[in-house]
């Protein structure tokens, strides 16, 4: 209908202090403070409504085209490449190749209204929001640690890329220990649960994620002596948190583990600063500016637990931690009683028990200062290095070039010299 104007609930309001302004009800200065504007501002606005009317309210640009309005026939273009060349891209995807392979510059946002309202909808499909609810912590200490490693610029650029591993009690926020190493390995775990255990005690589990160190990946085949014994496959970290009588729970995601995850945002923050204060720039020198910053952080964030006491069990005795925080490997010792691994080669001497270990199985025990023990059925046997083979002593000499021939210089009256300088003065 011609003259009909359309306003805006605020311009509506405007309207009706305006018309008690004209009237006399109101004065310019009350009306200014009611919408919130100016006095110079009210008095432009009463201007335009005595010159204009209600008409006069509404803003210029409605009813207008945007000047930065997508054009129909790019709209066209967007819907034509989506349906025919770029069919089956997600809205994300075909942005990109439409800047750079059509030279189309449009927003992620602008090709997504264009094709939702053409009725093409994304192909890739997206997990529906979960509901998470806060977990209750434990109620005591040592009932559960969280154990996690953080790869991270530890040292600013000072030196190599660091990984941090740790753990924090779910009941107390306390970090009973934590280390750099070069990466996150099986030992780097191992060190730091032999200093927990040792200082602390036995946790009653072990709250981590599904990395291959903690959980032997899906299709992997188990080992003879697994199979014969019916054992599942495990990691030798797996294989240690079941001989220390720790559970291993995985977590199904990063949330899950939140406490962890957080601690490594303060660490990132606060432990990296400490770091450059110190100039650390080995993974020695960062471990002694951890070892002064863990007893402060635990004074300033630790919590109360719910129920007093630890639920960390002290370690049986006779407990020799060499052998349990260690990695663990079978072999068959020779008929000579030699036992190879890793290109060493181990000479088991008789006991009081046997006499010979020929055809046995034995456990080899790498600890973790590099050394190498020998044990059987439980029992450490003594054994020195055994020497090598004869074909493993001529190895490198075969390995290496022939060697070369050494020809004797001819004397000055030699005949060959003759017959050469006959040929040069001719």
């Amino acid at each position: 209908m011609e003259g009909m104007v359309t306003l805006s609930q605020k311009e509506q309001k405007r309207v009706a202090i305006l018309i008690g302004v004209d009237k006399g009800t109101m004065t310019g200065k009350q009306a200014a403070k009611i919408m919130g504007i100016s006095w110079r501002h009210e008095k432009r606005l009463l201007a335009a409504y005595r010159k204009g009317g209600i008409g006069a309210m509404a803003h210029g640009n409605r009813g207008k085209k945007p000047h930065n309005a997508i054009g129909e026939e790019i709209k066209q273009k967007v819907f034509e490449l989506a349906s025919t060349k770029y069919s089956g891209f997600n809205h994300q995807h075909f942005t990109e190749k439409l800047v750079e392979d059509e030279g189309i510059p449009l927003s992620r946002s602008s090709v997504r209204n264009i094709l939702l309202k053409a009725g093409i909808i994304s192909p890739r499909k997206r997990r529906p929001p979960k509901h998470r609810s806060r977990r209750e912590r434990y109620p005591k200490e040592g009932m559960m640690l969280q154990v996690d490693g953080s790869p991270h610029d530890w040292l600013g650029g000072r030196g190599p890329n660091l990984c941090l591993i740790g753990a924090i009690d779910d009941a107390t926020n306390k970090v009973p220990h934590a280390l750099f190493q070069e990466q996150e390995t099986s030992e780097g775990y191992m060190r730091m649960l032999q200093k927990i255990v040792l200082n602390q005690g036995i946790p009653l589990a072990l709250y981590h994620d599904r990395h291959s160190i903690f959980e032997v990946n899906e299709g992997a085949l188990p080992s003879l002596e697994e199979q014969l014994s019916g054992k599942e496959p495990k990691t030798q970290l797996g294989r240690l948190l079941e001989e220390l009588g720790i559970e291993s729970i995985p977590a199904n995601s990063p949330q899950a583990k939140g406490r962890v995850e957080r601690l490594w945002g303060t660490f990132q923050d606060r432990l990296a600063s400490e770091l450059r204060l110190a100039g650390a720039k080995t993974v020695d020198e960062a471990n002694r500016v951890l070892a002064r910053f863990l007893p402060e952080y635990n004074r300033k964030f630790a919590v109360v637990a719910r129920e007093l006491g630890s639920a960390y069990r002290k370690t049986p005795e006779g407990f020799k931690p060499e052998e349990v925080f260690c990695f663990k490997h079978q072999r068959v010792a020779g008929a000579d009683n030699v036992v190879c691994f890793s290109g060493h080669r181990l000479q088991i001497l008789p006991s009081q028990d046997r006499l010979s270990y020929a055809r046995c199985i034995v456990e080899i025990h790498r600890r973790l200062n590099g050394s190498l023990a020998v044990y059987y059925k439980g029992r450490h046997l003594d054994t020195i290095p055994a020497p090598f083979e004869p074909a493993k002593l001529r190895e490198p000499v075969l390995a290496g070039s022939s060697p070369q021939r050494h020809y004797a210089k001819p004397s000055p009256g030699h005949p060959w010299r003759g017959i050469f300088r006959q040929f040069v003065d001719r």
